[in-house]
């Protein structure tokens, strides 16, 4: 890799810098393959306990020895920020929707680990009104791999000849029984971004998301899985477990929510429902994984073949 597109950190990246160079103009993308294979390194992170807390707060989820599965997501994201504001990156943050997550979790992290993140430009693709491109970030603890995810970004635009659609698009089927209901009330916006570094006004600011076509400003999708995800059964926690998001819409601040969920064998599919909205705006499956599974191997298949199910539960080696 081009030693100007590696990018490392000893220290939480800065939310300061990276947005400052959000502001730069982009220079486009002309051709397939524009997207440049920018990498972004934080080593060793330690938990700030406070931020910890607020976290678990926030999400209703809870840490005992280990770190939830989410956590990597949430506070390494930073890194997806420094790649997506980079100067050489070809199209504005401004014009990014986050649609899909999967997370990948082989070993539980002890909250008091020291851990490497690195995050990475791994995948892109044309597509008739848009084009996406897959970040792929790593957490290890020494030389042990323990947590991955691939988050896939889209950008809404004409950029060339389309190509097919990645496999991890398909989505399950939305559940029918209802297991929850709550309201997820306005004004953390600004809490989750301390976490996140993502200070995008569309999560904080009505004007500013009317100004790009939404009804109100919308919080961090994470936050919202998480209240999710802490409602919901939890796969065997020193096991490897996978969870996968489809990001369908924004949740509105101030609205009343439902879960729908099923658990099948070892996996629960699940969909968060705003009220008098049949189309769910998150959609989610959580469960054991295969300790053989690797992220990247599955985002590479090749187009129109099937997404690869949750399977029994396996120790990871």
């Amino acid at each position: 890799m081009n030693a100007s597109l590696s990018v490392e950190f000893d220290h939480r990246p800065s939310a300061v810098a990276f947005m400052l160079n959000a502001l730069r103009p982009s220079p486009g993308l002309r051709a397939p393959g524009g997207f440049p294979p920018i990498a972004a390194r934080w080593r060793k992170h330690r938990v700030d306990r406070v931020q910890l807390l607020d976290f678990l707060q926030l999400t209703g989820l809870r840490a005992d020895a280990s770190l939830p599965m989410i956590y990597p997501h949430v506070f390494g994201f930073r890194l997806q920020m420094v790649i997506l504001t980079h100067p050489t990156f070809p199209i504005p943050i401004w014009s990014v929707l986050q649609i899909r997550n999967r997370l990948l979790q082989h070993r539980p992290i002890p909250s008091d680990s020291v851990l490497d993140l690195e995050t990475r430009v791994a995948g892109q693709r044309i597509l008739e009104k848009g084009a996406e491109v897959d970040v792929h970030a790593t957490v290890n603890v020494g030389a042990e791999r323990m947590w991955e995810s691939l988050n896939t970004f889209y950008y809404r635009g004409r950029f060339g000849e389309p190509e097919g659609a990645s496999p991890l698009s398909n989505s399950p089927h939305i559940p029918a029984t209802t297991v929850a209901q709550w309201h997820l009330p306005s004004g953390v916006g600004w809490r989750f971004a301390r976490m996140t570094g993502d200070y995008n006004g569309i999560h904080r600011y009505h004007w500013y998301a009317r100004l790009l076509g939404f009804r109100q400003a919308f919080f961090h999708p994470q936050m919202v899985a998480g209240q999710c995800m802490s409602r919901l059964p939890a796969p065997d926690p020193v096991r490897c477990q996978r969870l996968d998001l489809w990001l369908k819409g924004p949740v509105y601040f101030n609205s009343d929510v439902s879960l729908r969920a099923a658990t099948v064998e070892n996996a629960t599919t699940f969909a968060l429902m705003l009220r008098a909205d049949e189309r769910p705006a998150i959609l989610g499956r959580w469960g054991g994984a295969d300790s053989r599974d690797r992220l990247l191997n599955l985002a590479q298949a090749q187009p129109g073949t099937q997404m690869q199910p949750l399977t029994r539960d396996i120790s990871c080696k």
